[in-house]
């Protein structure tokens, strides 16, 4: 990501939530609905460092969850509906808010991550200038 910088920066709330290459904010983020393209094919940013993993996932839960938890509350204890007008209510309303914030919050995730360099933990080696690391004699 060395030439990073001969690009205008893009915000990356804007080119994450519309799927967007985070280095030019032109190409496309994705190649279907969750998969994301080998490269952008604007600028050719090669999109192997990704990997936003289950993130997206719990943010959407989070969200998701409170919303219609809140609502299934609220519609309980003003009307009293069955159980069966329950599931009919929060089982749709949970499969379409689900999937309408996965995408966006994954492309915004991977906006996020190139824009703050964001990269794989990795540990350091325990050893100094005297050699004396970690080891026994």
């Amino acid at each position: 990501m060395s030439d990073d910088y001969r690009f205008s920066p893009v915000n990356p709330l804007s080119a994450g939530l519309k799927g967007r290459c985070p280095r030019c904010g032109e190409g496309r983020l994705f190649s279907g609905f969750l998969e994301t393209a080998p490269k952008c094919e604007n600028c050719g940013l090669d999109y192997s460092f990704i990997d936003s993993a289950d993130g997206p996932a719990v943010f959407v839960i989070f969200f998701v969850g409170v919303i219609v938890v809140g609502l299934a509350f609220f519609v309980e204890f003003t009307y009293q509906p069955p159980y069966w007008l329950h599931l009919l209510l929060w089982i749709p309303l949970i499969l379409i808010l689900s999937l309408g914030m996965l995408r966006p919050l994954k492309g915004l995730m991977i906006a996020q991550q190139f824009a703050h360099k964001a990269q794989e933990g990795r540990l350091q080696q325990d050893t100094d200038e005297t050699g004396a690391g970690g080891g026994g004699t």
